[in-house]
């Protein structure tokens, strides 16, 4: 009688082991191929700047209210997450986000504010949020647009379209 309740445990035990093996290595393609499509967003403008003259990129500077403004959200959550952006930008631009939160939970180190205020009254003076400017990588203007309702393909081929002009 307990050989039968010994081989049962046994099983029990060789089940949940597989099922714990399963959840790990579902955990390392889960980290993993986040990392693939993971997105740089560059800290630093001069950073981001010497970046694209190294890799001969383009830049796109975005101006986002991440904690306050709707449609830079909008424009998070739908184009920026994307994956089709995400492909995208790794393999044509360098990205860097000027954000203005206005929570105090998200506040900015008083650097990064400084950094964010100099490049939004370089190529932001009317305030607009979210402003998308493409740059050349020395930092010349090349095109500037907003939120747009379309697609996360459209709006990378509006942005190459910033480029062409």
């Amino acid at each position: 009688m307990f050989g039968h309740i010994k081989g049962a445990v046994i099983i029990v035990i060789l089940v949940l082991i597989l099922l714990t093996m399963k959840n790990i290595i579902l955990g390392l393609f889960l980290t993993l191929s986040s990392a693939v499509f993971a997105q740089n967003w560059q800290s630093n403008f001069e950073d981001a700047k010497a970046l694209a003259v190294k890799e001969n990129k383009n830049i796109v500077l975005v101006f986002s209210g991440s904690d306050w403004c709707a449609p830079c959200m909008k424009l998070d959550k739908n184009i920026w997450q994307s994956d089709d952006f995400k492909n995208e930008s790794a393999a044509n631009w360098v990205l860097y986000k000027a954000d203005f939160p206005k929570k105090k939970g998200n506040a900015l180190s008083p650097e990064k504010k400084q950094q964010n205020d100099v490049l939004a009254e370089k190529y932001n003076s009317d305030g607009n949020f979210p402003l998308v400017v493409v740059l050349d990588k020395n930092g010349k203007v090349l095109g500037k647009t907003g939120f747009k309702n379309i697609s996360a393909t459209d709006y990378i081929a509006f942005l190459h379209s910033l480029e062409k002009k």
